[in-house]
């Protein structure tokens, strides 16, 4: 996940113009004479639940790290909240407002629940990254980490070791992590990838509330397709590096060209 080392300038709030809080505009990617990420372009609207999808190797994962900055574009143009980040640093667009989990869980496992989150939160706030030092009750970075935690419905565990949770705790835990560094953009990649059948409805459930009642923008990637039509806004298709459409569940489900991309697997 994307955390920040230092406070940084106020985070802009997306005008009521219905501006979009994400913009991409001819993104591209191209690595030793290979198109990564071809000329990709689309808005996010603040507070929208955007799906990604496409076939293994479609270039799902490659466009969030053009977005997060982990791979530099050769092409086109990201804006977050007004402000060009096409060049910025991961640590810059987390300080813009841009937040993301990753396929593999990225949790401290020696470190308790609490302490996970607060050190997200005290990376915001520009505190001590000194997590050893005893935490005061009226602490603000731990009184976000107790919200963020209450969030996901880890309240319960928060003194416990990060790593005796269970897979689709760990995810729940970094939702929370984002959510202690205060987010206008959430990139969530894979987030059900390796939790168990049993735990899925309760992580969805989490991710849903986290779109609805914090009003967080969400982009996400996933394979339980039940999942993103029962959550998403609009749903994006990449395939071969290309966004092949960007429509409601109903329309894109209901695409020929869509459907022909995964090669008849059910949509």
């Amino acid at each position: 996940m994307t955390t920040q080392t230092e406070p940084g300038p106020p985070r802009p709030a997306p005008s009521g113009g219905g501006g979009p809080v994400l913009r991409v505009a001819g993104l591209t990617c191209a690595i030793g004479g290979a198109v990564i990420v071809s000329d990709v372009s689309f808005d996010v609207a603040p507070g929208e639940f955007i799906a990604v999808i496409g076939p293994n190797g479609a270039g799902k994962t490659s466009l969030f790290n053009l977005l997060s900055g982990l791979m530099p574009a050769t092409g086109g143009t990201v804006t977050l909240a007004g402000h060009d980040v096409t060049t910025a640093s991961p640590a810059t667009r987390a300080r813009r407002g841009l937040g993301r989990t990753f396929q593999s869980s990225s949790v401290f496992a020696g470190l308790s629940v609490a302490e996970n989150v607060r050190l997200a939160a005290q990376a915001r706030l520009g505190g001590s990254l000194r997590f050893w030092q005893r935490v005061r009750p009226d602490d603000e970075a731990q009184q976000v980490a107790t919200r963020s935690l209450e969030r996901v419905g880890l309240a319960a565990r928060s003194r416990d070791l990060a790593g005796s949770l269970s897979h689709g705790d760990k995810r729940k835990l970094e939702l929370a992590i984002l959510l202690a560094t205060d987010p206008a953009v959430v990139l969530l990649d894979e987030p059900m990838a390796g939790v168990s059948i049993e735990d899925v409805a309760g992580l969805t459930e989490v991710i849903g509330a986290v779109h609805r009642e914090e009003g967080k923008t969400v982009l996400m990637v996933e394979h339980h397709m039940d999942v993103l039509l029962g959550l998403a806004d609009r749903v994006a298709v990449m395939h071969h590096g290309s966004l092949l459409a960007l429509d409601t569940p109903a329309r894109v489900t209901a695409d020929p060209a869509v459907q022909e991309a995964y090669l008849g697997d059910a949509l």
